[in-house]
């Protein structure tokens, strides 16, 4: 399915290159930054720590980082996060570090929940909580990218099925009509970016409903 990527398909970090995003797998180490375009961060794993804008912020799995476009800084330990360049981006008001695990939840369809990242004017860094089962077959009007980060379960689109597990990426263009079920007993986590921003809650059915929360 050209909408799911596996890990083992792309080993050199590279991910979705589609439109104004590009989805990547980076190590935080040394100095970064400086793109043409907006970054936003997900650490998955290790630690370490981040200087951003005069002030040192801790970096471990869990820690969101939006970066505005030629925005320089630098970063030391072993830290190696999810990276989605936010290309053409729109005025932003500088740098912002949130660790998800303090955010509250939001409530999105089908008793899914969300954990909003670093704010960013060009687009919605989320974590998805999604519970067991399958939510009706729904579509955005905004593309996303999406990293598997826990769970098991299957991606579908117009009844083709591709299986998603942890290391997964999947990109969504706009009004593509598809489902994510969670076919394991735990929760399933995934990040996702999506432009324009908005919230993750806003769904349409394929007649063009909305979907309600």
């Amino acid at each position: 399915m050209d909408y799911a990527l596996q890990p083992e398909e792309a080993t050199d970090g590279r991910r979705f290159e589609v439109g104004v995003l590009t989805q990547r797998l980076v190590s935080l180490r040394g100095e970064l930054g400086g793109h043409d375009a907006d970054e936003l961060l997900f650490v998955l794993t290790g630690s370490g720590s981040a200087e951003l804008d005069g002030a040192e912020h801790p970096l471990r799995p869990g820690i969101s980082l939006s970066i505005p476009a030629g925005t320089a800084w630098t970063a030391g330990g072993d830290a190696y996060a999810v990276s989605v360049l936010v290309h053409e981006p729109d005025p932003s008001e500088g740098p912002a570090v949130v660790d998800c695990d303090e955010v509250e939840k939001g409530t999105a369809t089908a008793g899914r929940q969300f954990v909003l990242g670093a704010p960013c004017a060009s687009a919605t860094q989320f974590v998805g909580l999604i519970p067991s089962g399958r939510a009706p077959d729904h579509f955005h009007y905004y593309d996303e990218v999406i990293y598997v980060l826990e769970g098991e379960g299957y991606l579908d689109i117009s009844g083709e099925q591709a299986p998603v597990g942890p290391g997964t990426c999947i990109h969504l263009p706009k009004t593509l009509v598809h489902s994510l079920a969670n076919t394991g007993d735990a929760e399933m986590r995934v990040l996702g970016v999506f432009r324009p921003a908005g919230s993750p809650a806003e769904a349409y059915y394929p007649d063009g409903t909305r979907a309600g929360v």
